[in-house]
This record gives structure tokens, C-alpha cells and sequence, in this order.
């Protein structure tokens, strides 16, 4: 059975990235190649919270609507009511930034839909060890999955499954 894992926002935005600096290149690079080689080794979903952040992000049109066309084929899992209350209780314990439709949204919903795997580029809240045993510690009071949270470039390596 194929790994799942939670597309979030970033890493459509990282695929079309056009900023020119050493670490966005970088990791524009790595995600086409995690996109283009390993991706099919996994079953790939992602939600309607990545395509509002997208739509409601500063992107030239035609980087939003290439980024969205990269969800195309993913299966979004729904946003079910009790997400809204794993969103509060992130935001309480002050898991994430206090932003109902962001990083907590995404991490909610990935656990709620017991995704394997939480692919970000977002070192800062999402993809970071040092809030990993927080985001565990959460998880385990609300008897929520607590999915992988990694970037491409630790995903890239070799599938031995």
C-alpha cells in the first residue's frame, strides 16, 4: 500500500517558484525532483485549503494557475467539521500562528485524515524538528495520527518498500 501524503500550499508554489535567490532555486530544483521521480511512489492528496491559500495569495496569475493545475489529479480530502475544533485547540495551545486558515489548517487536516506524510517547504512551522514533539504532544491529547512532517529533499532519497 502506497504511502499518503498532504500536498500543502508550498510546494506548488515552490514547483513554479521564479524568485532567484541561492535557497529558493534550490528548492525549486529539489521539488522538481521530488515531483517529477518519486512521486508516484506515493498516493498523493491534498485539500480545498491549498487552492484558497493560492487564490488568495500574492502570485502573478500565471503562477497561480499553474500551481493549482498541479493539484489537478490529487484527491482532496474533505474538510470535515471536527477540523475546525483540531484548528482551535492547535491555536490554543499556540501550536502554530494564530491564523485559522493557514499552517494549522493544513496540519489538521493531514492528521485528522491519518496522512502518512505532511510535504512542506515550510521549515518554520510545519517541516521542523524542534516543534515536532509539540505537534506529537497535541496529537496525542486530541488521539489525532501524527503524520511525518518533511520537505522534498528528505523525501528524494531511495523508496525501499
Amino acid at each position: 500500500m502506497k504511502k499518503r501524503i498532504y500536498i500543502e500550499t508550498s510546494i506548488p508554489s515552490f514547483y513554479y517558484e521564479n524568485r532567484t535567490d541561492a535557497a529558493a532555486v534550490a528548492r525549486q530544483e529539489w521539488t522538481h525532483q521530488w515531483w517529477d521521480n518519486h512521486r508516484n511512489a506515493y498516493e498523493l492528496v491534498s485539500s480545498q485549503a491549498v487552492v484558497d491559500e493560492l487564490n488568495n495569495g500574492d502570485y502573478p496569475d500565471s503562477k497561480r494557475k499553474n500551481c493549482i493545475a498541479l493539484l489537478d489529479d490529487l484527491t482532496f480530502l474533505p474538510i470535515e467539521e471536527e477540523i475546525a475544533t483540531i484548528v482551535k485547540t492547535y491555536l490554543q495551545h499556540k501550536l502554530m500562528p494564530y491564523d485559522t486558515s493557514g499552517d494549522a489548517l493544513h496540519l489538521a487536516i493531514a492528521s485528522y485524515h491519518k496522512c502518512d506524510i505532511l510535504l512542506s517547504w515550510n521549515c518554520k512551522n510545519l517541516a521542523n524538528a524542534n516543534k515536532f514533539n509539540h505537534i506529537r504532544y497535541v496529537n496525542n491529547l486530541l488521539s489525532l495520527y501524527v503524520p511525518i512532517l518533511t520537505t522534498p529533499l528528505e523525501l528524494s532519497g531511495e523508496n525501499y518498500d
